[in-house]
């Protein structure tokens, strides 16, 4: 009976929502199937029993791999525990949590910081506080439904995500990528409205660099508050010996900073830092604070040391960023130059979403795991090679790795 009941099931999802034909559809092209992971993620990586060269670890700089950072874990786990056992709100802050949440602040030089277990949740969560409303008690209202929200165009899923349910128009406008003539035009008719602009420092797909400055001008003309996603540029960019030293030393004037443990500090998890009553009320008001778990005491406490460690110890992003110039003079000196930018994105342009996933499996054969963009991470037919240098590689694997993609290059002529 159950058996039979869950067969209608089923078919019944299969037929009206389409899974089976989408399950059938990715089978045939090879996509979107990841694969078992098996031992530590590195510059290798075990993949469905097969060591495979990895440029897929946005864990660039191998850090977790290092006795002093797996002493620090070990310290946070005997003294913290391995779970926060609740939500903040119901049980409190556990000290390694505010520890990080005041190193964050001392580098982002803003009031205060509230941290949650993923950068996406940190950027629902943003959201979620500063466009709508809630009736705590009697007297006791936030009415934050009249916000409008302005979005880069290529603003990560998670920002786009989080203001679907705002009206395209009315209280939700995109500003053409990287463009500040754009959006003084989209602010100009908003002029005295509660309007918050959001971009990112660093655009994962192409690594473009935003004019941080320039778009913050516009924001400070107009009254806007501006919210700046830094998942990938925090304690990469910044320094004035270190490329973009001018456009992230604009960063300090953005209101609100979103950041990602998962990229330069190797771990997982995210923050906001901003202005005290806002980051206070964020607690309650973005929801994914209140009703869910944060990162576990260990992973918080590691956090706070590595930023330090990285604050502390410039020479260790120096070293990666020298490295990631000397592979992209590799790559353009094979035709395969990556996108303008300069960043330690190093996206390759294939603009085939066929020839792309034919690339990946190519590469797979050959020990290689290379992460390829195709819709919806890019649009239609802008498919890429997504590369990231991991500090553990070898020079032997990079010149491998050369060699190999030069040869698909003549194969596939892309």
């Amino acid at each position: 009976m159950h058996e039979r009941l869950g067969e209608t099931i089923v078919n019944a999802l299969d037929e009206k929502w389409s899974f089976d034909d989408y399950r059938r559809r990715s089978a045939a092209e090879r996509m979107f199937a990841p694969p078992i992971v098996d031992g530590r993620i590195g510059p290798a990586i075990i993949c469905d029993g097969q060591e495979l060269v990895n440029f897929a670890s946005i864990n660039f700089l191998d850090l977790q791999s290092k006795p002093g950072v797996l002493r620090y874990f070990s310290e946070g786990t005997e003294e913290y525990g391995m779970t926060t056992g609740g939500s903040r709100m119901t049980q409190g802050i556990c000290r390694p949590h505010l520890e990080m949440e005041r190193e964050l602040c001392r580098i982002t030089g803003k009031e205060r910081a509230i941290s949650f277990a993923s950068g996406l949740l940190a950027n629902i969560g943003f959201v979620h506080a500063m466009a709508g409303d809630m009736r705590i008690r009697e007297g006791w209202e936030i009415r934050n439904s009249d916000a409008n929200f302005v979005l880069d165009r290529d603003s990560h899923w998670s920002l786009w995500k989080a203001t679907e349910s705002l009206q395209h128009g009315r209280r939700l406008r995109p500003f053409r990528h990287n463009d500040p003539a754009s959006l003084e035009k989209v602010l100009a008719p908003l002029a005295g409205e509660k309007t918050v602009v959001v971009f990112e420092s660093v655009y994962s797909a192409d690594g473009g660099v935003a004019p941080i400055g320039e778009l913050l001008d516009v924001c400070e003309r107009h009254g806007a508050v501006s919210y700046v996603d830094d998942a990938n540029g925090f304690l990469v960019y910044g320094g004035k010996h270190r490329p973009f030293a001018s456009e992230f030393a604009a960063l300090r004037r953005a209101d609100f900073v979103m950041v990602s443990f998962s990229k330069s500090v190797g771990l997982e998890g995210g923050a906001i830092a901003g202005p005290e009553d806002p980051i206070r009320a964020f607690e309650v008001l973005s929801g994914t604070s209140m009703f869910t778990a944060a990162i576990q005491p260990p992973t918080a406490y590691t956090a706070g040391k590595v930023m330090r460690l990285l604050q502390e110890v410039p020479g260790i992003v120096d070293g990666y960023l020298d490295r990631v110039e000397r592979f992209r003079e590799q790559l353009t000196g094979i035709g395969c130059a990556p996108h303008d930018t300069g960043t330690y994105l190093l996206s390759v342009p294939v603009n085939d979403d066929e020839v792309a996933t034919r690339l990946h499996h190519e590469f797979l054969a050959r020990g290689y795991l290379v992460p390829v963009f195709c819709y919806p991470a890019v649009p239609h037919d802008g498919a890429l090679l997504r590369l990231i240098l991991n500090a553990g590689h070898s020079r032997e694997q990079l010149d491998g790795f050369v060699e190999t993609l030069a040869e698909l290059k003549r194969k596939f002529r892309f």
